[in-house]
């Protein structure tokens, strides 16, 4: 595959990821407040414990800020250098993330595969777009 077309490939592997983790918040809200139910066989294990619940929701704030630098650094109007500096912050946090959804199901003894796939996906794909900004970006002398 050409760079040009890897190029494209990737940013839109990025921007279904981001936009699905948007919409997951926006679900997980959903179900909180009632607006919606999800069979529990869906749902993340011993997800009624309000522990489990709390670490959760604990990931809000870096699943937002990874979507949305991600997301500003393909389609804001910004300076390149700037747009770059935010994918690579994006793909940083997308990769804690799923290091640390992983990292907590491992040291449970929990294995779901859907929600491990997910989780590696975020580290696999984070990864892959840390490797190509790192290639693109010039080595600046200390």
């Amino acid at each position: 595959m050409g760079d040009n077309l890897m190029h494209k490939v990737h940013a839109s592997l990025m921007t279904i990821t981001e936009i699905g983790m948007l919409l997951y918040w926006v679900l997980a809200f959903a179900l909180t407040v009632g607006f919606v139910e999800i069979d529990p066989e869906l749902m993340y294990s011993d997800y009624q414990n309000p522990l489990i619940v709390a670490w959760n929701w604990s990931f809000l704030p870096i699943d937002l800020a990874f979507a949305v630098c991600g997301l500003f650094s393909r389609f804001g109007n910004v300076d390149r250098t700037y747009s770059s500096t935010l994918g690579i912050v994006g793909a940083t946090l997308m990769v804690c993330a799923g290091t640390m959804a992983v990292s907590f199901w491992s040291l449970t003894g929990d294995f779901d595969f859907t929600w491990w796939g997910i989780n590696l996906w975020l580290i696999i794909l984070g990864v892959w777009a840390l490797l190509r900004n790192s290639r693109s970006m010039p080595i600046q002398s200390l």
